[in-house]
């Protein structure tokens, strides 16, 4: 079965947090024979201008965009805005019908949570979030975890947590014997410089 992958994009959406699972999905056509199908939808179908000013034009609007199994939901100070756009709670609502998994990265959770679709699940987001995605009284907030698996719904912390939530979804939805090699593909064994130094929050 050759999956639809719908990435949602929106004015100010954080750019590693798709560019980062686009990346790991695609990967998966130097890998598999049936690669899913990986694209890009926003509201009017127009381009979208990411939150550290990169341009993108979306593939599809909502009004065309095909059904999707997987559905990837970005974060970015654009999220504040979109948690009350009724036009996209509606369409994140509508994928969630027949999507097999609908994920968010970083505060695309905020997105889920204003939809519903957090309501008596567990979740997170971005570390400096977590105070935020508390107000929701009906989502378990996971603030120790890098993703959090509930079944139909995934969310991933901060940023480049989007990246191993997709490698993990693939290992899920395909086989980790398949997503470990999109990860030697991607060459993605992180080993960060300063990664023994403290942070200063």
């Amino acid at each position: 079965m050759t999956r639809n992958i719908a990435v949602v994009l929106f004015d100010d959406a954080e750019e590693l947090d798709f560019a980062g699972p686009w990346e790991v999905f695609t990967m998966l056509r130097h890998v598999i024979d049936d690669a899913p199908r990986v694209f890009t939808v926003s509201q009017d179908g127009g381009p979208v201008t990411c939150a550290k000013g990169l341009r993108v034009q979306a593939d599809h609007s909502f009004d065309n965009c095909p059904q999707a199994d997987v559905v990837v939901i970005p974060g970015g100070s654009g999220t504040r805005r979109e948690r009350d756009n009724a036009t996209m709670l509606d369409f994140i609502r509508r994928l969630d019908k027949d999507a097999e998994v609908v994920t968010s990265v970083c505060t695309g959770s905020f997105i889920l949570a204003s939809a519903g679709l957090l309501d008596g699940r567990r979740a997170t987001t971005h570390w400096a979030s977590i105070g935020n995605l508390q107000k929701y009284e009906n989502v378990q907030v996971v603030d120790v975890d890098r993703y959090v698996d509930e079944g139909h719904v995934v969310t991933a912390s901060g940023v480049s947590a989007g990246i191993d939530m997709a490698l993990y979804l693939i290992g899920r939805l395909w086989s980790p014997k398949t997503a470990r090699s999109v990860q030697k593909n991607m060459e993605y064994f992180p080993e960060p410089p300063y990664q023994d130094i403290p942070v200063q929050e």
